[in-house]
């Protein structure tokens, strides 16, 4: 069973840039689709972003397209969210996500493992 754990939030002034890091536990993180979501006080979970298990397909939601990217190394089990040009808007608590979907997964419910979360706060 992979287990995820998110680092690299923090409070960051609008323009600025984070990266994002997700490790994975097990031995079967290749064959796993990684996604990223986010949820912000109040509002639902949101799609942020997804990779597919061969690392050669992503997608990226309309909202933060041109600012985020999405990129994963299999051999340090880790997939990457980077995030430039942060908005107040992307204040959220960013989770990453497993899928073992061999396609791309956009939806919350194609995914079957999650982390526990790390908070990204972007100040005006």
């Amino acid at each position: 069973q992979v287990q995820l754990v998110e680092s690299g939030g923090g409070l960051v002034q609008a323009g600025d840039s984070l990266r994002l890091s997700c490790v994975a536990s097990g031995r079967t993180f290749s064959s796993y689709g990684m996604g990223w979501f986010r949820q912000a006080p109040g509002k639902e979970r949101e799609f942020v972003g997804t990779i597919r298990w061969t690392g050669d397909v992503t997608y990226i939601a309309d909202s933060v397209k041109g600012r985020f990217t999405i990129f994963r190394d299999n051999a340090k089990n880790t997939v990457y969210l980077q995030m430039n040009s942060l908005k107040p808007e992307d204040t959220a608590v960013y989770y990453c996500a497993a899928s073992r979907e061999r396609g791309i997964a956009t939806w919350w419910n194609e995914y079957d493992i999650w982390g526990q979360g790390t908070q990204v706060t972007v100040s005006s």
